[in-house]
């Protein structure tokens, strides 16, 4: 998604019929009412008509701008139920109401009541008439204006909480997720900024790049969508949208169509991806720009993801196979670090472990054997039973790798120092360098035991060739309670299958 082609295209759409302009007179005359409604009857601004209502004292006013709060101008008078009726409105709407958008005109005919400079240096109004001087073309010129100050206004706030909208979703994206969690991500946030009612998926293209697809697979769905997970987006969308779909991705552009958006990603890798979000009740100008710039923050965060995790992967390459090297001095037991890494996470997902610390599981059981790259390579290689003195130098591994891990500040390094000095504890105290024992043994160096020992006796080494699967399974049975932690053991048999497949997927 890192390259955004900017240019939009838009779908024919019916024109809309845009909603009139509330205007509010309050004045305790009738005939004002009368006259000004008379006035004003054939008044248009922007395209739209006028919405004439009617209040007779301040308090029924109150009532209806409590009411409508897209009421754009109040005519109001100053008398009426009391002296200061209009001026105590003024207050009411700006600190009870809140109310900071409404233009206010005062319009009295009693000047002498309320001096234009008095009010306007203490109320927040927005123009004074005398009524005497209103006359029909003073009265249109003076609503253009106040009608024009209302626009604007609302159309910056508009802007504004848009905007924020858009910083508040562009920030949860940004925001660390693994990968297969963005599109999920992307989709609830575009909906959170479309409004309730509308649902968004996301499509996969297989074979980006080339002739138009002949499937569109939804990878992921929100909403009213999430039953279309899996399936051909084609098959399952109105004529219409398929159209759209088809469109953006042989366009290579956003389409924006009647009641739906479609939304075109290719990243750096070239793989592409279609956003479709439906069920869009209102669509506008300022709508669409900023359906632009949250399309155009996603896509440098998926750039970003997906530089991260390139970043990722190489480190993770040179983790394992340096960790594979340490053990032989070669690259035969990479795919062996993998596989602890891989059942470490497993174990720990079973054991309750939360998510977290399961992927640093994963990143760290790879380095138990780190501290070999310190054993000489005679007793490392050797074929043979180690005499007793060479199983002491041998032993020395696991202090050796916790130091070397130990000096990092860094959490994945923090955890697999641990697993180094605790791995080669038994869960009836036998084990070393310390002789721990039960939960004395850390829950990581308890768990990659289990795992590296079952990957081992599966694998062929210099001094011995890979065990039967059955013969791993007695003998990991034979040592529940001994030399592995019972719980543990008894995961690994539950989900039997699932560990001898991950072997499979990874062979040496």
């Amino acid at each position: 998604m890192g390259v955004l082609d900017d240019r939009l295209e838009f779908a024919a759409e019916p024109s809309r019929i845009l909603p009139p302009w509330k205007v509010l007179i309050v004045d305790d005359e009738p005939e004002v009412h009368n006259v000004t409604r008379l006035v004003l009857g054939n008044f248009r601004f922007a395209e739209r008509p006028l919405e004439l209502l009617s209040a007779y004292s301040s308090r029924d006013a109150e009532k209806l701008l409590r009411g409508h709060d897209d009421i754009a101008v109040v005519l109001l008078d100053v008398v009426m139920e009391s002296e200061q009726a209009g001026l105590n409105l003024v207050r009411a709407i700006r600190e009870r109401l809140h109310n900071q958008f409404v233009r206010i005109v005062l319009r009295t005919g009693q000047p002498g009541q309320a001096p234009e400079h008095e009010v306007i240096a203490s109320y927040d109004i927005n123009d004074y008439k005398e009524k005497t001087e209103l006359t029909a073309q003073k009265l249109a010129t003076t609503l253009y204006a106040a009608l024009r100050a209302y626009r604007d206004m609302r159309t910056i706030e508009t802007n504004r909480r848009g905007l924020e909208q858009v910083i508040r979703a562009s920030g949860e994206v940004f925001a660390h997720h693994p990968p297969q969690e963005f599109a999920s991500i992307v989709l609830t946030q575009l909906v959170n900024l479309i409004g309730t009612g509308s649902s968004a998926l996301c499509c996969r293209i297989s074979r980006p790049g080339a002739a138009l697809p002949e499937h569109f697979p939804v990878v992921a769905a929100d909403g009213s969508y999430r039953k279309m997970l899996g399936q051909h987006a084609e098959e399952q969308l109105p004529a219409d949208v398929v159209v759209s779909l088809r469109d953006s991705y042989q366009r290579r552009r956003h389409v924006f169509g009647e009641g739906h958006y479609v939304l075109h990603f290719v990243d750096s890798n070239a793989s592409e991806a279609l956003l479709y979000v439906g069920e869009v009740q209102e669509r506008d100008e300022l709508g669409d720009r900023l359906m632009q710039v949250f399309c155009s923050n996603v896509a440098i965060a998926f750039e970003n993801l997906h530089l991260n995790q390139e970043l990722l992967d190489s480190q993770l390459d040179m983790v394992y196979l340096l960790a594979g090297a340490a053990e032989s001095r070669s690259q035969e037991t990479a795919n062996h670090v993998r596989r602890v890494g891989l059942l470490a996470a497993l174990l720990g997902r079973l054991h309750g472990l939360d998510a977290k610390t399961c992927e640093l599981l994963n990143y760290a059981a790879p380095l138990h054997d780190i501290g070999k790259i310190g054993i000489p390579d005679a007793i490392l290689n050797k074929p043979g039973v180690h005499t007793l003195e060479e199983t002491e130098v041998m032993r020395t591994h696991a202090e050796l790798g916790a130091r070397l891990l130990g000096g990092s500040r860094r959490p994945v390094f923090r955890l697999a120092a641990d697993i180094a000095i605790s791995h080669h504890e038994n869960w009836d105290g036998s084990g070393y360098p310390r002789g721990l024992r039960g939960t004395e043994i850390p829950v990581a160096g308890r768990i990659t035991a289990l795992a590296d020992v079952f990957d081992a006796l599966g694998s062929r080494r210099c001094y011995k060739e890979a065990w039967p699967e059955a013969e791993i399974r007695a003998f990991i049975a034979d040592k529940r309670g001994s030399k592995f932690d019972p719980e543990m053991t008894d995961l690994l048999f539950a989900n039997w299958d699932e560990v001898v497949a991950l072997r499979h997927n990874l062979p040496d």
